[in-house]
């Protein structure tokens, strides 16, 4: 039974949790490497329009009488107009002393023969993107060195990352759903080999210990092997017992009749009294060992068999019948009638080793206690429930004692006189649950006990 099981955690959430887990992270990854290639890129148009800028400045730089002048190309700051109007600066420096554009921006100082450089920085509150290079200049006297650097604030590239960022993230959100609703499938269709498994397992009855031949994926044959080699060795313990019980049962009781065979017919030629009664003694309690170990192996008969029911079509009536006609020489030697009442068949289907095994056990208990001269009734009714009733004369059962007296071991305090071993009313009991019924205790109107079961 599941609640006996210690369960700790769920195989189908921890396969969640790990796919679902992967796929966010995988879409974090992605939404990461895409937004850093994008940054990249975009940062690499942008300085290669600062780039063709500078360039285009420094090609107009010449020599004339030993200074450095500029055509200025505005075209070289016109290249670099944004959807966003990014804020353009720039500086000209020819031996390091500004010729022209903004004195307050700090642009990297690079020496003859270095290649143009880029750097990000903050200028007037805003991040710009400078890109700087030199040129020399050979004239008559001397070598001038021209820097020029073009700056450009960053705003139309923050729109386009966070768009791209944005883009990239619904992709991401939407690749992370499907992974999500993939690994629910996936781990719906992995659970479904197990769920399959459990009903195949829950639908079987108690005697079915075949084998499982149904195909499985490979990674659930240890476990179905298992469950086979599990199965056959529980098929092999059950008829092992089975054998045992009835085996047991034969041994027991044919010493003990033989035992009190000879003690009842030592009995019959002892004169002595003393010995007399110790033989009665000695063939009361072979009585009742015989009861006793009677009694405990038909218990575990019926404790066996209704694990294990094994079903067919019976004849309540024809069943009852022959028991009665069994029983009939012992009721005759107590001076008891023994009768069924029965008026038309009773079918059901069930274990008729069980059901004669409870029905023998009630008509023995009724036989202890009837009195002489007495009937004993066995009723079937088939309308409004199919039962059967077990009614003696006797003097019935105790009130205060009645709702106990089916438990095992268990008997009523004016039975000390009589043998038992409070089995009886036990195995009937369980003879009846063990076909969906129950066993109802009542007393007569008139006296006597009746023992009810109904299925």
């Amino acid at each position: 039974m599941t609640e006996d099981v210690i369960v700790f955690g769920s195989l189908r959430n921890r396969l969640v949790v790990i796919l679902t887990g992967g796929a966010a992270l995988l879409a974090i990854i992605l939404v990461l490497f895409v937004r850093g290639y994008a940054t990249q890129i975009a940062q690499q148009g942008q300085d290669n329009i600062l780039s063709a800028s500078v360039s285009s400045i420094l090609g107009t730089a010449a020599l004339r009488d030993g200074n450095v002048e500029l055509d200025f190309p505005y075209a070289s700051l016109s290249m670099l107009n944004t959807p966003a109007d990014d804020r353009v600066f720039y500086a000209i420096y020819a031996d390091g002393e500004l010729l022209s554009g903004y004195e307050n921006l700090d642009v990297p100082q690079l020496q003859a023969g270095d290649e143009g450089t880029f750097a990000s920085l903050t200028y007037d509150g805003a991040q710009i993107r400078v890109a700087t290079a030199t040129r020399t200049l050979i004239g008559a006297d001397m070598p001038r060195q021209v820097s020029v650097s073009v700056a450009q604030t960053q705003d139309a590239l923050s729109d386009t990352l966070n768009r791209i960022s944005s883009n990239v993230a619904l992709f991401g959100t939407g690749f992370f759903a499907l992974a999500t609703a993939l690994s629910f499938w996936a781990t719906s269709t992995t659970i479904g080999q197990l769920h399959r498994l459990t009903t195949a397992v829950t639908r079987r009855g108690p005697q079915d210990l075949s084998p499982f031949s149904k195909p499985v994926p490979s990674e659930m044959a240890p476990l179905v092997g298992s469950l086979n080699t599990l199965m056959l060795r529980l098929d092999q313990s059950f008829k092992q017992s089975e054998e045992f019980i009835a085996e047991a049962a034969h041994r027991v009781r044919t010493p003990l009749a033989t035992v009190r065979s000879y003690a009842e017919a030592t009995l019959q030629r002892v004169q002595n009294l003393e010995n007399r009664n110790a033989l009665r003694a000695m063939v009361r309690a072979i009585d009742e060992s015989s009861r006793a170990a009677g009694q405990l192996l038909d218990h575990a008969m019926v404790t066996f068999r209704a694990e294990n029911l094994s079903r067919e079509n019976v004849d309540l009536v024809e069943l009852l019948g022959d028991l009665v006609r069994r029983m009939t020489p012992i009721a005759e030697m107590r001076d008891v009638t023994l009768k069924l009442d029965a008026r038309e068949p009773a079918l059901m289907s069930g274990d008729p080793i069980l059901l004669q095994n409870a029905f023998r056990n009630l008509v023995d208990n009724a036989l202890k206690y009837a009195p002489s001269d007495s009937t004993i009734t066995v009723q079937v009714h088939t309308t409004p429930t199919l039962s059967v009733n077990v009614k003696d004369q006797g003097v019935g059962f105790q009130v205060d004692e009645i709702h106990k007296l089916a438990g095992r071991f268990v008997r009523g305090s004016d039975t000390s006189d009589q043998i038992g071993s409070g089995l009886g009313l036990t195995i009937a009991q369980d003879v009846a649950l063990a076909h969906g019924g129950k066993m109802i205790l009542s007393n007569r109107r008139k006296g006597g006990a009746c023992v009810t079961l109904q299925f």
